[in-house]
């Protein structure tokens, strides 16, 4: 059987609300996180991905209560990440209603923390999220803290170690792309999908259908967007039908 490439829709929630910048700065605010959902799940979207950028102490109830009243009214594989630190962080996002949760700055910390959460939860539960920023040599560094402190990591032997400790999948956003609508950065994507062995979620960058299909190509197996779906200066539609003429088997709506 052919696998269907995955299409994304990434809400970044910022105190209870979804918002959307450049480069990961000048944020706007883009709606109500719940009612996005919703429209995604009715427009066919294959799943829907919650990235808690505040991730402060006082938000992490709230957040929770968006999962859930989410998980009740919209019935697509859900993604959250932000403020999980420790397995207890996972199991109550995960019962909160979540299929999987996202793993970023607390897992630079902590690598441990992915091997915990992979034994207890399963591979499949746990995404490795990676904020990758170009550096002068070619390569690239992994940044966090919302992308505000680089680590001094290499992105693509970062990438190899998380899915060595138990990450069954990959959430690679360039930041050099991130909200452009100038396209993915494909050689970022090559250069990690050659290196492991599960699948990579492409991110940053989208700007119309074609760069889905480039990002295939380049190895992903799902492309996320954010930006270009809450204006809708995209149909879901019209990347599905643009994929699928590109001879990449898509899920219809």
């Amino acid at each position: 059987m052919t696998l269907r490439t995955r299409i994304i829709a990434c809400l970044d929630v910022r105190h209870g609300r979804v918002v959307k910048g450049v480069n990961f700065v000048n944020l706007t605010d883009e709606g109500d996180p719940t009612e996005l959902a919703g429209r995604y799940a009715r427009e066919g979207m294959d799943e829907i991905v919650y990235l808690d950028i505040a991730a402060s102490p006082e938000g992490r109830s709230a957040f929770l209560d968006v999962i859930h009243r989410t998980a009740e009214q919209v019935f697509v594989p859900l993604t959250v990440g932000g403020g999980v630190r420790e397995v207890e962080d996972m199991r109550q996002v995960l019962r909160a209603g979540a299929d999987k949760v996202s793993l970023n700055t607390a897992a630079v910390r902590n690598p441990p923390l992915l091997d915990q959460c992979a034994r207890t939860f399963g591979n499949q539960c746990v995404i490795l999220a990676i904020d990758a920023k170009s550096r002068p040599d070619g390569g690239w560094s992994v940044f966090v803290n919302g992308g505000r402190q680089d680590t001094g990591l290499d992105v693509v032997e970062w990438a190899a170690e998380g899915v060595n400790r138990g990450a069954g999948e990959i959430l690679l956003t360039s930041m050099d792309s991130d909200g452009t609508n100038a396209g993915f950065d494909t050689r970022l994507l090559k250069t990690v999908t050659e290196r492991v062995n599960v699948p990579v979620i492409a991110s940053g960058g989208a700007g119309n259908p074609r760069h889905f299909v480039e990002a295939v190509r380049a190895g992903a197996s799902a492309v996320l967007a954010a930006s270009i779906f809450h204006r809708r200066q995209v149909e879901l539609a019209e990347i599905k039908q643009a994929m699928s003429e590109a001879g990449i088997a898509v899920r219809h709506v």
